[in-house]
């Protein structure tokens, strides 16, 4: 049985389909899997907090589920500190997490929508993954910086993966990824009307004039999206029947490291209906 922590900021519905989607495929027997507690850095008594509602359906749904919660609001976690040195306030956070978990074993972390940045001290004593939209290959940055800079690179292909998380965002070994092309078929269309816009406008104009709203940077958006959550759930499912296996932040199958990642496109694409 693979043991999961679960790490979120409980912040809107996606964490918590997450979180459903994984407890009913254990609840039908599809993933062997164990969470000893699920880890979120509010504790919800926080002011002004615009996503009390949503977490508090969070914290309902986890403590529905029969599973501990732990909570360290980051908020209420030396408020001075984090004002001069954001980098020490991590540091002591991150061993202020490490205390409340201690006595909870766990094979892998999961960030399921986790919006602090794991301190390296933590990072170096667990192993933890996390999604990042892009390919193992692809650009860095938050999943809007990553869509813009495919449509400025006129890519044909995007993607998610997940990683193991280092003290380099975002740049940690790919375990898993899927990838779908951004030409071709309904996209053909709106490559046309971006690039007719570009002749006469530059691209940062047409960020700041439409942003997401624009259709190209919005089709990109979905057809990731319909993905994502897939991609996790099989992810853990590959982790939970022994077929890979992350130690030490690196993947190994067969206890061979591995130097690429595993492709789990066609697996996605069927999963997601989108064959």
């Amino acid at each position: 049985m693979l043991k999961l922590g679960w790490f979120s900021t409980g912040r809107g519905s996606g964490s918590r389909n997450l979180l459903r989607e994984v407890m009913e495929k254990k609840e039908a027997g599809l993933l062997d899997i164990e969470l000893p507690f699920v880890f979120c850095n509010w504790d919800n008594t926080e002011e002004p907090n615009p996503r009390k509602e949503q977490r508090s359906q969070f914290f309902d749904m986890v403590k529905d589920y029969g599973i501990p919660l732990i909570t360290i609001s980051w908020k209420s976690f030396k408020p001075n500190l984090w004002n001069i040195d954001k980098k020490r306030w991590r540091s002591e956070y991150g061993e202020e997490i490490r205390k409340k978990i201690a006595d909870k074993k766990f094979d892998v972390g999961i960030l399921a929508g986790y919006m602090l940045w794991i301190d390296d001290v933590t990072c170096m004593q667990y192993n933890f993954i996390n999604l990042h939209p892009a390919l193992p290959d692809g650009p860095k940055g938050t999943w809007s910086e990553v869509i813009w800079q495919l449509i400025r690179e006129k890519k044909c292909k995007q993607g998610a993966m997940m990683h193991s998380v280092t003290s380099e965002w975002d740049r940690g070994t790919p375990i898993t990824y899927c990838e779908f092309p951004i030409v071709g078929g309904d996209y053909d269309i709106l490559w046309k009307e971006i690039n007719d816009k570009l002749k006469i406008k530059t691209l940062d104009d047409i960020i700041k004039d439409e942003g997401p709203k624009n259709s190209l940077f919005r089709k990109i958006r979905e057809d990731g999206v319909k993905r994502e959550l897939p991609l996790i759930v099989e992810t853990i499912k590959r982790l939970s029947d022994g077929d890979i296996v992350v130690k030490n932040r690196r993947l190994y199958k067969d206890n061979i490291c591995l130097n690429r990642p595993c492709d789990l496109s066609m697996e996605i694409d069927r999963i997601a209906g989108v064959e």
